[in-house]
């Protein structure tokens, strides 16, 4: 059984993610998700699916963006 690197829980159904050519183990998407998502520069929760961008920086969404003053964001 491989062991969670973000809570530790030893399953035998936990999976590998590859990222940036390190490999990273889970025992389910939350914990994945945790570790690896980005997050939002404004309201700091985790991005799931495209988010928007501008200038390096990285939204949960527009109106994030936008109190940011990210300026024109645009979708991924």
């Amino acid at each position: 059984m491989a062991t969670c690197e973000v809570c530790g829980n030893s399953y035998e159904k936990a999976f590998t993610v590859t990222m940036e050519g390190r490999d990273h183990t889970f025992d389910c998407f939350e914990c994945a998700i945790h570790a690896l998502a980005p997050a939002c520069s404004h309201c700091g929760c985790r991005v799931i699916g495209h988010g928007v961008g501008e200038a390096g920086h990285v939204f949960c969404c527009a109106a994030c963006a936008e109190h940011e003053a990210a300026g024109a964001a645009h979708r991924h």
